[in-house]
């Protein structure tokens, strides 16, 4: 790795860090000796970077500290571009759109050097399953989750029964074939899962629901995590 970029790695883990991290923790992370650290941590407090800290203690990054915007390391340029074709190739018109005015963004501001990284990527995204059309407006929707508004919508569930209900929508999921909204159901009072192609219209209200979206995706995620240990899964994917 180069100095560079390693001096750039010290600064973001230190940057996610919630308390002091050890030159052992950088050490083993960067896979460098504890010595070679204490260099790195001097040099940036030569550059003026606001690490505070001893050795022994750990090191903290001052908050409000912030770099010139998109000094990327390849790495990280390729997880970018990845899920950048990703979402163009399976997210809604909009966010595809905005998929690919960002790659070519990208592709403007890195240095020369770095643009094969984007123009002759060894990445790709194959679409192996047709994805099943949208019966609602997926844009209008992640509008109205970002500002709480319900939504009324008709549903055809897999054993075509037809049900009107209104819901607080909370996220969106995307799969490989189809997308799924995530939310409360004012019908059964319970969350409830809907395929967006099962949808057979929808109207988005102009009333809000009162609870904070993330209080309800996190009360929705602690149920899918009991749901699947009871099923035998782990929760973490592993």
């Amino acid at each position: 790795m180069r100095r560079a970029d390693r001096l750039f790695q010290v600064i973001q883990i230190l940057r996610g860090a919630r308390a002091p991290v050890t030159a052992r923790a950088l050490a083993d992370e960067l896979e460098i000796s504890c010595r070679t650290v204490y260099r790195d941590i001097a040099d940036l407090m030569a550059q003026r970077v606001p690490v505070r800290g001893e050795a022994g203690v750990g090191y903290i990054l001052e908050r409000g500290y912030d770099m010139p915007p998109l000094m990327l390391t390849p790495d990280e340029i390729e997880a970018a571009v990845l899920g950048a074709k990703w979402v163009a190739g399976h997210g809604d018109p909009a966010l595809a759109r905005g998929a690919r005015d960002l790659i070519a963004k990208i592709g403007a501001v890195i240095p020369e050097d770095l643009r094969p990284i984007i123009l002759d990527s060894p990445l790709a995204v194959p679409n192996l399953h047709a994805i099943q059309p949208d019966a609602v407006d997926i844009t209008q929707l992640r509008s109205w989750i970002r500002r709480r508004g319900k939504v009324h919508i008709k549903y055809v569930d897999v054993n075509d029964r037809t049900s009107e209900r209104t819901i607080w929508p909370i996220t969106v999921a995307y799969f490989e074939a189809v997308r799924l909204i995530v939310a409360w159901c004012e019908k059964r009072q319970s969350f409830r899962h809907f395929r967006t192609d099962r949808i057979t219209s929808a109207s988005f209200l102009n009333e809000t629901y009162p609870t904070r979206t993330s209080v309800l995706r996190a009360a929705w995620w602690k149920e899918e995590q009991e749901h699947m240990k009871k099923k035998g899964m782990n929760p973490d994917g592993n």
